[in-house]
């Protein structure tokens, strides 16, 4: 076995059905939180009612207006809500973008984040931070945003739209995949991630078949987690790279545009980590990008980003201002017309093969 090194995360998970109405006073009295921010989208509004209602005055104040990316002016108007509030903690409850709106108050005031996710972000578990400004978004890495606490309860995520559901999990998988790759991965982050990959993919078909699915629902759950503590540690890599662009100059949904992209750049990495074959089989496809076509077929994914409304002509915008990230760090070198072959079939929604990518010779 190759020398590696693990650093693991702080921090302390609370998984099970129920779990958000039964425990979330305690594990807020346990950080010793009297005055509590609100971070909840407001689509989410009443679903955070019915959690906090028992919380009574601990409860200060509520902030509602989260938007994806977190742009620049949520910031502040978030921050201002926290300082009026007096505010000694923060409690999430939502998607990746409430979690990364609560995060950006984290990471100015290093308030402690009670987390409780209602989607497969997986964001909660990582200390990685993005704000959007001046149409590109930033990402850094700081434990001050990591949440002290996270309740993962299936039950708040039964009433999910099929849609969301699935671009979703796609993003749970591309963190999974990306943890195979990523600068910090090792052999841990990559049996979490496999496992992830598994349970995802176990949950993601009976799902959409039945929403109501309550161990499915469970199995999407704890794939998550585990796709966001591998990708903590692994780290970011050429397919974040890409999607934090595309997200920051053209404002496309964030989930749906990981499972877009996801496909390709697997093909692209696949010859060059060995790793990947125990994805694919957990996927169960002949190849990584094949397992994950299977399951956009099977589950309605999307598969252009056209789709999502990214227009012919930003290509090139987006490829020159990717090939000014450093992705020196992936495990296969990485060209301007890699990433612009990447993009060009994305956008379109062509099958992605590794065949398709194979002019580069791998780097190991």
């Amino acid at each position: 076995m190759t020398a590696f090194h693990y650093d693991a995360l702080p921090g302390r998970v609370v998984f099970g059905a129920g779990c958000s109405t039964r425990q979330l006073e305690p594990e807020l009295q346990r950080l010793g939180a009297r005055r509590v921010l609100l971070v909840v989208a407001e689509q989410e509004h009443a679903l955070a009612d019915k959690l906090i209602a028992p919380l009574g005055a601990l409860v200060a104040a509520t902030f509602t207006d989260v938007h994806q990316h977190v742009p620049e002016a949520t910031v502040e108007q978030v921050l201002a809500a926290a300082r009026a509030a007096d505010a000694d903690a923060v409690l999430s409850i939502g998607g990746g973008s409430t979690t990364g709106t609560a995060k950006a108050v984290a990471l100015r005031t290093s308030l402690p984040i009670v987390a409780v996710p209602t989607t497969y972000a997986g964001s909660e578990m990582t200390p990685i931070w993005g704000m959007t400004a001046g149409g590109r978004k930033t990402t850094g890495r700081d434990l001050a945003v990591l949440p002290k606490t996270v309740l993962y309860d299936p039950d708040l995520t039964l009433s999910l739209p099929s849609s969301i559901t699935v671009s979703s999990a796609f993003n749970a998988v591309a963190h999974c995949v990306e943890a195979l790759y990523g600068p910090g991965a090792n052999p841990i982050t990559s049996l979490v991630a496999v496992e992830g990959i598994r349970a995802l993919a176990a949950g993601l078909v009976p799902v959409v078949t039945d929403p109501h699915d309550g161990a499915a629902r469970a199995d999407l759950l704890y794939g998550a987690y585990l796709a966001g503590t591998a990708f903590a540690t692994a780290g970011s890599g050429l397919h974040h790279a890409i999607c934090h662009v595309l997200g920051g100059a053209f404002d496309l949904p964030h989930a749906q545009t990981h499972a877009v992209v996801l496909p390709h750049v697997a093909a692209f990495i696949e010859p060059a980590v060995p790793d990947m074959r125990r994805a694919a089989q957990a996927l169960g496809g002949a190849s990584v990008a094949d397992g994950l076509a299977g399951l956009a077929a099977t589950t309605g994914a999307p598969t252009s980003l056209r789709e999502l409304g990214m227009p012919a002509d930003g290509v090139e915008e987006a490829v020159r201002v990717i090939m000014q990230k450093d992705l020196t760090g992936n495990p296969r070198p990485v060209g301007e017309g890699d990433v612009r072959a990447i993009l060009s079939a994305a956008l379109d929604g062509r099958p992605a093969t590794v065949d398709a990518y194979a002019t580069t010779a791998p780097a190991r």
